[in-house]
């Protein structure tokens, strides 16, 4: 069974920073896909950042702000967010993607950016 689990969501100002960690268990993080999303209020979810094994991509709206990585030997992906803006306010998901294609979600992290 994998599990998702996400921590360092919280209230920030504006310019400031936070850093979100998922931390994965129950698969075999090396071969998966790993990215973070987003979902605002009365919004659609969105990507926010993908990080496949040598390769990163990020949505327009984060680019040069966040910075996604990853550390394979805590099975964890990190999001660090410089740079935060009112409109970043929403929950974060982490989603993994196993090497079979299958897709599994975090809870989700509430990121909070004061104006």
């Amino acid at each position: 069974q994998v599990q998702l689990v996400e921590s360092g969501g919280g209230l920030v100002q504006a310019g400031g920073s936070l850093r979100l960690s998922c931390t994965a268990s129950g698969s075999d993080f090396i071969l998966s896909a790993m990215g973070w999303y987003r979902q605002a209020p009365g919004k659609q979810r969105e990507l926010v950042a993908l990080a496949r094994s040598g390769d990163t991509n990020y949505a327009d709206s984060v680019k040069g702000r966040f910075t996604v990585s990853r550390d394979n030997a805590k099975n964890t992906v990190y999001l660090q967010m410089n740079s935060l803006k009112p409109e970043d306010t929403a929950v974060y998901y982490c989603r993994l993607e196993d090497w079979g294609g299958t897709a599994y979600w975090g809870q989700g992290t509430q990121v909070t950016v004061s104006s």
